[in-house]
């Protein structure tokens, strides 16, 4: 059986142990080291909802990336839609689809600050945890949804080269490779790249193209390295570049039943990052100051009203740079008094280039808009412009800082096995925009048979800065029956940042150019653009349970989440999109995670619960008030699921082939409602996966199945200008990987 070796080794002493015992449920915190700054126990020992998805559920569920991990957690749900510029996570209730994550991501202890980056390639990844619930004390900002944190390998633990070959139906193949060399007791280190090619599922069926539009080419490395220069010191430095292009949203217009626009579209992005970890073990304590640096540069172009019609399109270019520091003081484990304290900052320089392109057929319908109005009138305005363009320059930057600390006293009130925890967060976040855009619109003006030249101007230059503070309180209390298993009761707060809807000033701009007898000023503008912090306050009350001497864990919770100005992303009267904030809501539910091992079989449950809707929400829909209060929050779903089962077959003798795995999985989800008006919703899906693997030596080869049943249903819906759209899901695809290890 794995010994866990907790803080109190030194780093000379971390080796690792695999488990002898195939037919118990591997606790993989047992079998992986993994340090955290700021936990001094395994997350199944605190009180916390958590999931823990290991290397080998990557690789028989071919997660490759963020957006592959929906269901495989309660309650979380990672639509696969649109591109990488925005991964949309959704857990608990909350979620977003532009502004700030309600989710955040930890990656080897490094925040991620920007969603842009949050869809990678996981081709070096160990574990992934997600802690589910508000986690703001710890972790502050943007994460009271929750916290998906993400380990690679250290090279101390792996040795070798690893190399992973994949292909599969619809045009896809990728090839990863890492090579893991420990040169002496004091240092290690890994290298490795990746390249991968989804040749794409859906078609442009526009005379322009005729061909898929959903294809993505992505290439990549990794550098990993750790130096530890005496048994208290540990310096680990990690590296990574990975640069994706890809294709437009497959957006079908469900009038005609296809994918059809006229406009280029598609994504590129460069993304670096970079992070240093210096760790010190003291005699009491374990201090780490984690640097991250983060270098984004991307470019977005899009049929924004995805029709063969040139209405109109945009582009979007980011240039963004992102420091953090975070240096953290924790109590060393194995004491009654377990504590955490430190103090976090970050700056991001965020520069974009966002033009809209409004086409000739956009200036026909406002032609025709205007000959409408002014029917009968000796005047009659004539648009002399074949297309308008509205350039626009941003400027975001943002700031933050905290200190926090948090402590968890063992054997409270000289009760055995009680525990209680105390924290609290204060953060503070600056975010501001400068901003410069304009547009210029050429018409005639015929009155009385003379015609005369003229146009109208717009622009808005400005800038506005708003200033957030929060504090973060955290209490829970906890009773251990024994080492594995417990009951825990959490309160805690959380929140996500403010920000600005840049792309909404287009609304004013247009405004002003079709001759509104209201001009916006810039300080209204400001106010128009600016979306309030959206906080929660969460209960949670819940178990974790090791039953049948380690052969079958059961975690199951229930919770309320009582939510204040919660952002919503909806489309404004130009078919862009923009963040509102929409009074109150309220969510609550359960959730059910079990592991079973009996003998060569091995069951896996994830499901989840969540009830959200609004308590208060009015808004204005097409100049009419409309009341939304009551209603479902729209993009969560109410259910989700995954069941899965795994046999293993093993091969005794002289047999080139080791062990065989034969597994399967259903998952999916159930009443996602895609808008506040609960008009139209998705109902119950399920898709249907399986794989078979053989295992000879250091070779497997993996043979897999997604969406068996070929089960059609829609990842996203929305409504533009009267007519109707959404993106389905993949269809039925096999594949086949092979993994080397040598």
């Amino acid at each position: 059986m794995a010994v866990w070796l907790g803080a109190n080794s030194t780093f000379a002493d971390r080796v690792v142990a695999l488990p002898n015992d195939s037919s118990r449920v591997v606790d993989i915190e047992e079998v992986v080291v993994i340090g955290s700054p700021k936990e001094n126990a395994k997350l199944r020992q605190m009180p916390l909802a958590s999931s823990l998805i290991s290397k080998k559920d990557m690789q028989d569920n071919q997660i490759s990336s963020s957006k592959d991990l929906s269901f495989y957690s309660p309650n979380l749900y990672i639509p696969n839609y649109g591109s990488n510029l925005t991964s949309a996570i959704y857990l608990r209730g909350v979620g977003s689809r532009l502004g700030t994550p309600a989710v955040g991501m930890y990656v080897d202890n490094v925040p991620y600050i920007d969603k842009s980056a949050f869809n990678f390639n996981f081709s070096d990844i160990e574990r992934i945890d997600v802690l589910r619930g508000p986690q703001g004390t710890l972790y502050g900002l943007n994460s009271m949804g929750g916290l998906i944190k993400i380990h690679t390998k250290s090279p101390f633990d792996y040795q070798g080269t690893d190399l992973n070959l994949g292909a599969a139906t619809y045009d896809n193949y990728n090839a990863s490779f890492t090579h893991y060399h420990r040169v002496s007791n004091k240092f290690a280190f890994s290298a490795g790249g990746f390249i991968s090619h989804k040749g794409g599922f859906f078609t442009n069926t526009d005379s322009a193209f005729k061909k898929k539009v959903d294809w993505e080419n992505s290439v990549g490395g990794r550098l990993h390295a750790i130096y530890l220069p005496t048994d208290r010191w540990k310096i680990d430095l990690n590296a990574n570049y990975e640069y994706v292009t890809q294709g437009g949203n497959p957006y079908k217009n469900l009038t005609t039943n296809t994918v059809a626009y006229n406009s280029k579209s598609g994504y590129h992005r460069n993304l670096v990052n970079a992070s240093l970890d210096v760790e010190y073990a003291g005699d009491n304590y374990v201090m780490n100051a984690v640097t991250g640096f983060q270098y984004l540069k991307d470019h977005m172009y899009m049929d924004q009203d995805y029709t063969s019609l040139d209405f109109f399109s945009m582009e979007q270019r980011q240039n963004q740079h992102t420091f953090t520091e975070e240096i953290t003081f924790k109590s060393k484990a194995g004491h009654r008094w377990d504590w955490t304290t430190g103090a976090f900052g970050y700056y991001q320089w965020l520069n974009t280039d966002s033009p809209m392109v409004f086409g000739p057929d956009f200036i026909s319908y406002l032609q025709n808009i205007m000959d409408v109005a002014m029917a009968g009138s000796p005047v009659k305005v004539t648009l002399t412009d074949k297309s308008m363009d509205i350039p626009g320059t941003f400027k975001t930057p943002s700031m933050g800082t905290a200190l926090f600390h948090q402590s968890t006293y063992h054997d409270l009130l000289n009760i055995k096995g009680l525990s209680g925890t105390i924290g609290l967060r204060a953060d503070v976040q600056r975010v501001k925009v400068s901003y410069n855009t304009s547009a210029v619109m050429n018409y005639n003006q015929t009155m009385f048979g003379k015609t005369t030249s003229g146009n109208s101007t717009a622009s808005f230059v400005g800038d506005t800065a708003k200033t957030y503070f929060q504090l973060l309180p955290k209490f829970a209390l906890q009773y251990d029956f024994d080492a594995n298993n417990n009951v825990y009761a959490t309160v805690s707060r959380g929140y996500r940042g403010g920000g600005y809807n840049i792309q909404a000033l287009s609304d004013y701009i247009s405004a002003e150019l079709e001759g509104s007898s209201t001009k916006t000023t810039t300080s209204e503008a400001n106010t128009a653009i600016t979306y309030k912090p959206e906080y929660t306050w969460s209960y949670e009350v819940g178990s974790h349970m090791t039953l049948l001497s380690n052969r079958l864990w059961a975690d199951a919770d229930v919770f309320c989440m009582q939510t204040r100005n919660q952002q919503i992303t909806k489309f404004n009267s130009l078919g862009g999109r923009e963040v509102s904030n929409a009074g109150k809501s309220r969510s609550y539910g359960a959730e059910l995670s079990m592991k079973a091992a009996l003998n060569q079989l091995t069951l896996d449950l994830n499901y989840g619960y969540t009830h959200s809707t609004f308590e208060k929400y009015t808004t204005i829909v097409n100049s009419k008030d409309a009341d939304y209060s009551h209603n479902y929050v729209p993009f969560v779903p109410e259910h989700t699921f995954s069941l899965g089962a795994e046999y293993a077959i093993a091969c005794n003798g002289n047999s080139c082939i080791k062990g065989i795995l034969l597994g399967a999985n259903y998952a999916g989800a159930a009443n996602i409602r895609w808008d506040e008006a609960n008009t139209v919703k998705q109902s119950f899906y399920g898709t249907l996966n399986a794989h078979a693997t053989v295992k000879m030596g250091k070779v497997s080869v993996c043979l897999w199945e997604h969406n068996l049943l070929n089960k059609h249903y829609n990842t996203f819906y929305f409504s533009e200008l009267g007519t109707n759209f959404a993106q389905n899901g993949a269809p039925a695809q096999a594949g086949i990987d092979l993994r080397f290890s040598f």
